[in-house]
């Protein structure tokens, strides 16, 4: 290959490379900032392709997309002077690019932590007028202005803006946690003592009740009772009565037999009676003459 071919491919592939660091493409969930020697130069960048000038300018980009950062739990104090464990997660996106490089030097990493600490500070200030029902009850719009109100200066200075700060969990320490749930038990013990005193008290006062009601009733049917039997004797008398007055020759016969039915004709009875004994009076003349 000669001298002259090896320089036409060497222009070639220095035109390409001179023609690769000019150009560059700027996606639609990007942002883009333009660094001359080190100094923002740009950051108004549109989805598209653009140029700049090789070696001397460089390019970076940042997402533009949402970006989700979980924190682990960081002790808070509530208006009561409780200590809280709270794990919580930060939606952010980037507000302002040029702000967000001169504030972070483009580290997400670097912006995630300062970040972490501004909200921190806002839950620690949101935290710290509330009671723990409070805190538990609390809006997640009410949460997030709240903490914005607290961090809003800190936020710009960043250029980002908070979309969502979730709390995914409240807990009290271990040692306040066991003291609360004896706390707890205690009461729930004393309240089931209570619950049962009255329940004894209550089961007293229904079984006397129902005791006086049973005695009330046997004594109003016993009562009653010896009422209808009295009228029932006294019926029964009147009828015997007016049955023996329409013929009291035959009543007096009737009643005989049933004397000679029960007395007489079984074995081993033995009467000792005169033989002109009323008793027999039938048995000797059927006209009981």
């Amino acid at each position: 290959m000669s001298s002259r071919m090896l320089s036409f491919i060497g222009a070639g592939l220095a035109a390409l490379f001179v023609l690769s660091q000019s150009v560059f493409t700027v996606r639609a969930t990007e942002f883009a900032i333009n660094l001359q020697l080190g100094e923002l130069l740009r950051s108004d960048y549109a989805a598209g392709l653009h140029v700049k000038v090789p070696l001397l300018q460089t390019v970076s980009k940042f997402e533009k997309r949402l970006m989700t950062r979980n924190y682990p739990a960081e002790q808070f104090l509530t208006s009561e002077g409780k200590i809280l464990n709270v794990d919580f997660y930060v939606k952010w996106r980037i507000a302002d690019v040029a702000q967000y490089y001169r504030a972070t030097g483009g580290s997400e990493e670097s912006a995630a932590a300062r970040l972490a600490e501004v909200v921190k500070d806002g839950l620690k200030g949101t935290i710290a007028r509330r009671t723990i029902q409070q805190v538990v009850a609390a809006e997640r719009t009410e949460l997030i202005a709240d903490v914005l109100a607290f961090a809003g200066n800190s936020i710009k200075q960043l250029g980002v803006a908070i979309v969502d700060v979730r709390v995914k969990r409240i807990d009290l320490p271990d040692d306040v946690s066991d003291s609360v749930f004896k706390r707890m038990e205690q009461d729930f013990a004393r309240q089931a003592a209570q619950l049962r005193a009255e329940g004894a008290e209550q089961a007293i006062k229904i079984r006397a009740e129902s005791e006086r009601q049973r005695t009330e009733i046997l004594s109003a049917a016993a009562r009653d009772a010896e009422k209808i039997r009295g009228e029932g004797d006294a019926h029964s008398a009147n009828i015997f009565a007016a049955a023996t007055s329409k013929n009291a020759e035959f009543f007096s016969f009737y009643r005989s037999l049933q004397a000679y039915r029960k007395s007489i004709g079984r074995e081993g009875d033995m009467l000792v009676l005169s033989p002109d004994s009323q008793f027999f009076k039938y048995l000797r003349d059927p006209a009981g003459k």
